[in-house]
């Protein structure tokens, strides 16, 4: 399985059920992609968006 956060995404590589496994575990930690990106580039500054239900 791999993983490429890249400046505008993240792009998973792996088998289906290793992509969906590391989807479930990411969940827990960002809400959005966006968080997920900032967080690896080391931007983390930024207020946390939340969500509207």
């Amino acid at each position: 399985m791999k993983i490429y956060v890249l400046d505008k995404g993240v792009v998973l590589a792996g088998k289906g059920w290793e992509i969906k496994q590391k989807l479930k575990e990411y969940q827990d930690r960002y809400v959005y992609v966006n968080d997920w990106i900032q967080d690896v580039q080391g931007q983390g500054s930024l207020p946390a968006l939340k969500r509207v239900k």
